[in-house]
Parts: C-alpha cells; structure tokens; sequence
C-alpha cells in the first residue's frame, strides 16, 4: 500500500491543501512519485545499518565506544 504524502505543517499551506482536495484540484491520495519507488531501497540500508555494526563489533569494543559516548555527553563544556 502507497504511503501518502506528509501534510505541510505551515497552517497557510495545510489550509490552501485542504481547500485544493476539497475543491478537487487536488487528489486526496496523489500516487508516490517514480522517485520515491526508486530510492526505498536506499532506506532499508539505513535502517539496519546500526544493528549489524553492532552485531560485527565485540563486546569489549562495544562498550569502549559507549564508555567514550557517555564521557562525551557528561563533560562540562
């Protein structure tokens, strides 16, 4: 199923699309465009990408890198 478009979050913009959909001039449900087909295999690389960096390093790594994350949140600035 096609996901829809984002509504604009600007009030001015929501309320001219709303009147468009309305009026017609606009479809409610517009179909995604060729591009958005085309880059949702970009997406899925991302999405896993944390995971199996963290499935690949070692325990030990893996919390030398967290250790250094906290002492980075925590320093005075």
């Amino acid at each position: 199923m096609p996901k829809r478009p984002k509504r604009p979050r600007d009030p001015n913009q929501l309320a001219k699309l709303i009147v468009d959909i309305s009026t017609g001039e606009r479809a409610n449900d517009a179909p995604p465009t060729q591009e958005a087909e085309e880059t949702g295999w970009r997406r899925k690389g991302g999405r896993k990408g944390g995971k199996a960096r963290a499935k690949k390093l070692s325990p030990t790594r893996r919390a030398a890198i967290a250790k250094k994350a906290a002492k980075a949140r925590w320093r005075k600035p």
